[in-house]
This record gives structure tokens, sequence and C-alpha cells, in this order.
């Protein structure tokens, strides 16, 4: 069951209007179509936690929900949040479909609706790195964690592959004046700076998820279609900029694709973070 409040309630004024874009966007297109392929990082980082059956376990900024069933198929007592409805909703069909029973809430990163101390441990591939509040975000994943608990991440490096993506789509959108960029996250400094004062161990591992499709344009014609940021850019620019864009974007994934035979086979780095509270 998702339970949705009539309004989430944001922690800082100041960010309001950038997470409601976020919101637009994540909520455009599809993201779970895109969400689904990297369900491996989700199971990795459960065995990187080593979760136990009967823990609990909270998904923050869950998506559609790749953690949130690795922990349930480990016998996990999960709770999944995030802040698009829709994609909560994708979530609770798969799993509906493998018969788990999970909590599923609407809910701010950067202020969860649960006491202190509540889970085992707390998780988020890919997801809380969106947060415009960085600290608060990081502070809210250590509050809601049992001492002795596990917080385990899924961050993509700035240098990879989609670090590189956010820094071309920031060329064509600006970012939001004041916002740190999400890939932050994927460095150690960050890391160790948000969580080493407040816990007691920082373990972090360099990993990289392959993107493998069609071809380069059929990446492009996916992302574009179903990836909100991808999707929100080229629906706002001017279409000879559109071009550009498509140009560089086809570029970038030239120079990072292994393949040789038309497909696109394209390593991205992320990092692979368990922090002991």
């Amino acid at each position: 069951m998702i339970q949705t409040a009539e309004k989430i309630q944001f922690g800082n004024e100041d960010y309001t209007a950038v997470k409601s874009r976020q919101q637009g966007a994540w909520a455009s297109g599809d993201y779970g179509k895109v969400g689904v392929t990297l369900q491996v990082t989700g199971e990795m980082l459960c065995e990187a936690m080593d979760l136990r059956a009967g823990q609990s376990v909270l998904d923050v900024a869950a998506g559609n929900g790749n953690a949130t069933l690795a922990a349930a198929r480990r016998f996990c007592k999960v709770s999944s949040t995030d802040y698009v409805p829709a994609l909560l909703e994708q979530s609770a069909r798969h799993a509906a479909a493998e018969g788990f029973d999970i909590d599923f809430r609407a809910a701010d990163a950067e202020d969860l609706p649960f006491a202190d101390a509540s889970f085992d441990n707390v998780v988020s591939t890919f997801g809380v790195m969106f947060t415009p509040d960085q600290r608060r975000a990081a502070a809210e994943l250590v509050r809601v964690c049992k001492p002795g608990g596990k917080i385990g991440l899924a961050n993509w490096t700035p240098e990879g592959f989609i670090g590189q993506l956010f820094k071309t789509i920031g060329r064509y959108v600006a970012p939001p004046p004041g916002v740190n960029s999400p890939a932050a996250w994927g460095t150690e400094d960050f890391l160790r700076e948000a969580f080493a004062a407040s816990t007691s161990r920082v373990d972090i591992a360099q990993r990289s998820f392959v993107f493998r499709y069609r071809s380069p344009v059929h990446w492009l014609e996916v992302f574009g279609t179903f990836y909100g940021p991808v999707l929100k850019v080229m629906e706002n620019i001017d279409p000879a900029r559109l071009k550009d864009f498509r140009a560089e974007v086809l570029e970038l994934i030239g120079r990072f694709n292994h393949a040789e035979d038309g497909t696109m086979v394209v390593p991205s780095s992320y990092l692979e973070v368990v922090v002991t509270r």
C-alpha cells in the first residue's frame, strides 16, 4: 500500500522551487523503463551491506525500487520512499508480483517521516544524490539509522559516463544557483565530509555499471523519451541547440563506448558506499 501525504513538506524554503522542478522532471517520461535496467546495482549493494533476514531496511529516493526489491528478496522488512508517487506505484506492482509486503510512502529525502534510529539499514541507489540540500539529506540518512546499523549508497561519479552526461546537460540547462552537483555524492571527499564525523566507518568501493543498448542512437531515443533530465532538455531547447545537444551526447557515448559492432557497451563508474553508524 502506498501512503501519500497531501503535501510533502520541504525543510528549507530556499529549495522548494528546485524540488518542484525536480519532481516534475522525474515524473515526466517513465524513469522505470531506465531504472529497471539498473537492478543489478541494488542487488550488489545489498550484498556489500551483508543484509540479514528480518532486518529493517529503508530505501530513500527509491525510484522504481531496485534496492527495495533486492532487500525484500533477502527477507528484510522494507519501507520504500520517493517523492514521485508514480514511481512508487511501479515498485508496488513489482513487489506484488513477487509476493512482497512492503511499506511504500511518498516522502522527501531531506525530511523523512520516521523517528530517530528507526531502521537497521538505510539505502539509496542513484536517488538521494539528487537532493538539493545535500548535507541535510545525509544527516537524515544518519538520523533514521540505528546505532551500529548501515547506510548503503550507489552514486554516479563525476568522471564517469553519467557524471559527464550531467555536465553536458548543464551546458544547455543551467543548474539552479547555489545547488551543488549531484555528482558530488560520487566523490570520496564529499562522502567522508558528510558522514565521517557522525558515523564509525565509511567504506567506499569503485564499481561500474555497463549500459548496453542496440546503438548510441537507441540509447539517446530511450533516455530522451523516458529519463526526465534528458527528456526535459530535449523538450525545452530550440531546434538548433537540440541538434548540438544530440551531437554532444553521441560524441560522449563514442568516447566511452567499448563496442565495435555498432551497438553500445558503455561502462559508467559509480561509488558503492557502506557507512556503519
